[in-house]
């Protein structure tokens, strides 16, 4: 039974990936007064009176919505909300097996930026945290800046900055591995869609170098017609040379190519064009290179999204330590230095000594990452002035 066969298997027996469980048994009629009425109208009457409150005498303080319009769904497309709730629910999961976090899936039928916006917002006060997922570009980016500027609590798009910080992650300790000079790198980033953007904006803030953006037509440059308000803003401080071509182009002379883009689109020739190559194909569930052809092309380092090839570069490395870290301290927001300290504190769990072209990323089962990610993110709240506890 092949992996597809067997999850479909799985979910048709589970009939589902979660459930909410009571953290308070009611076996009596004392304990019904305590968690109903009449008992419960004190913390209401309290939370009335102290909104803060809500944080301490309900679960929201350890809870976050997973919210998608089902617009951009893996490797899948514009499914539907429907159709993206199985993936929704495994993330929901991923947050409390990895970082003892509850997370509530929510999907929204509309495509429609104001209504999206509007509904998170207004339900907004059930939650400590808002997880955006799946939400396609650009409109995506416009989504998370304006509920950002509503919402008094953390709102993160995974597909963007979880994305970013795991690659991050994995370069830093790939630089290490190929003696390459952190600030003096090219960066070829092939698919300028939210998760491609989101990795040239923190890796430039993070100074490993100059990042040329490509998307289906070649390379991007400032300037150029047709780029949405996520491009044009990235061209402006990217490809510092203001160069035009293709991929293939691109990848001339290149450390490194981060793949978020389709199947199959680099080949070992481009890749033996580079300098002692660095190569992130995450393509899935095909990369935009397979492994061995990236090795055959000269390739220093290869990693991918998959788990049978090693390497592999997943963000359920971040997004539980991200939340649990903010929730901790109830943060008011996930600022971009936490989210390179988030980068810096998972290349770390893999030790010098331990560093190899097949070993630059911990294992996404490594439950001990969520901790270390979360100490780093709560770090950077407290010294950033984030934090609300």
């Amino acid at each position: 039974m092949d992996i597809n066969a067997a999850s479909l298997e799985m979910h048709y027996q589970l009939g589902g990936k979660i459930e909410v469980v009571s953290r308070k048994k009611i076996e009596t009629r004392e304990d019904l007064s305590l968690a109903y009425t009449p008992g419960v109208a004190e913390p209401c009457r309290v939370i009335a009176k102290d909104y803060e409150q809500s944080f301490r005498l309900t679960r929201r303080s350890n809870l976050v919505a997973v919210i998608t319009d089902g617009t951009a769904v893996l490797g899948l497309g514009d499914i539907g909300p429907a159709a993206g709730m199985p993936v929704m629910e495994g993330k929901c999961a991923l947050f409390k097996e990895f970082a003892g976090v509850d997370a509530f899936p929510i999907c929204i039928d509309s495509k429609d930026t104001d209504t999206i916006v509007n509904t998170v917002s207004l339900i907004s006060k059930s939650f400590g945290g808002i997880n955006l997922e799946d939400i396609a570009a650009p409109r995506c980016f416009e989504i998370e800046q304006r509920l950002k500027a509503l919402c008094d609590i953390p709102v993160f798009h995974d597909d963007q900055h979880g994305t970013a910080i795991v690659v991050a992650a994995a370069l830093i300790n790939a630089v290490k591995v190929t003696k390459k000079q952190m600030g003096d790198l090219r960066i070829v980033i092939n698919g300028a869609g939210a998760a491609g953007i989101a990795i040239g904006k923190l890796l430039i803030h993070m100074g490993f170098g100059n990042i040329i953006m490509c998307d289906i037509n070649g390379i991007i440059c400032q300037g150029d017609k047709g780029l949405n308000s996520a491009q044009e803003e990235i061209s402006r401080i990217s490809n510092l040379q203001k160069e035009h071509g293709t991929l293939a182009d691109a990848m001339i002379d290149a450390d490194v190519f981060i793949g978020v883009s389709r199947p199959g689109l680099v080949t070992a020739q481009m890749v033996s064009k580079m300098k002692k190559g660095i190569v992130f194909a995450m393509a899935n569930p095909v990369p935009e290179i397979m492994p061995d052809e990236a090795l055959a092309g000269g390739a220093a380092v290869v990693g991918t999204g998959r788990s049978d090839f090693p390497n592999q570069i997943n963000n359920v490395l971040v997004f539980p330590g991200i939340f649990k870290g903010a929730l901790s301290v109830r943060a008011k927001e996930i600022s971009e230095t936490m989210k390179y300290r988030a980068a810096y504190a998972i290349a770390e769990m893999i030790p010098e000594q331990e560093l190899s072209c097949e070993n630059i990323i911990p294992s996404p089962l490594n439950k001990e990452v969520a901790n270390v990610v979360a100490k780093a993110v709560a770090d950077v709240a407290v010294m950033e002035g984030l934090a609300r506890l």
